[in-house]
């Protein structure tokens, strides 16, 4: 039986007009979200193939080392400037965007197979990004950044200094609820960076232009846990066998 989902890198004007549409529904209302980082990245496209539809789409940039890192799209909205220091390959991802009407989790399993191909296939020592809740108004995501704040913030050799002017300060948060408290829902991407290990900034970014607050998550590949990157390992090389990375 042939697999419900096709992932490949867009190649073609159309693969990238499939990409960039399906990122205007979900972060535009259907306006153009074509920008000037698009030249310069790996589209990754994964479709439906019973619908025949885009069900995902993300971009990567790669850099040689963490003195590049002021090109990236991050740079925007965060001071870097600690992360110039960092000594290996780095890797952007961006866009990240599902059909809402996609539901399906191996749609994410497929994503990060293919995250997981490129960083071994380039040699990737960190992987980073802005990593968004949907919705400006951050008093929404305020339950969240406590938790991320009292579990997950980074190293404070390459923790993010504050640039954008629209900020949320963790440290300004109420401290999360122990105990018997569920947790506070996070996105999907984030969920799955947390479980490789992976840490955010101190502060969340207000993004009034795409809707969005977002924490800048950095994961370094030699501190994933050692029974995740085996499976990741083995799945990247499951879709660059099938050439989705060719």
């Amino acid at each position: 039986m042939a697999p419900r989902y096709l992932a490949r890198i867009a190649k073609t004007a159309e693969d990238l007009g499939a990409v960039q549409a399906l990122r205007a529904r979900v972060f535009r209302a259907g306006a153009s979200d074509a920008d000037s980082f698009d030249p310069a990245c790996t589209h990754i496209l994964i479709e439906d193939q019973r619908f025949k539809r885009p069900a995902c789409a993300f971009r990567m940039q790669a850099f040689d080392g963490g003195a590049e890192i002021s090109q990236s799209y991050a740079a925007q909205f965060y001071n870097l400037e600690r992360l110039q220091s960092f000594d290996g390959k780095l890797l952007e991802i961006g866009r990240f965007c599902l059909d809402p009407m996609a539901k399906d989790p191996d749609i994410l399993r497929l994503a990060w197979a293919m995250m997981a191909a490129y960083v071994e296939a380039h040699n990737i020592e960190l992987i980073f990004g802005c990593s968004s809740f949907s919705g400006a108004n951050s008093t929404n995501h305020l339950a969240a950044f406590a938790q991320l704040n009292a579990n997950h913030l980074g190293p404070s050799h390459y923790a993010p200094r504050v640039k954008a002017l629209d900020v949320v300060r963790f440290s300004t948060l109420e401290p999360a609820p122990q105990g018997h408290f569920s947790p506070a829902p996070l996105p999907p991407l984030l969920r799955s960076y947390l479980l490789m290990g992976a840490w955010v900034s101190d502060h969340a970014v207000i993004d009034t232009d795409l809707d969005t607050t977002h924490v800048f998550t950095g994961l370094e590949i030699s501190a994933m846990p050692a029974a995740r990157k085996k499976l990741l390992r083995a799945a990247g090389r499951t879709v660059k066998g099938a050439g989705m990375l060719a």
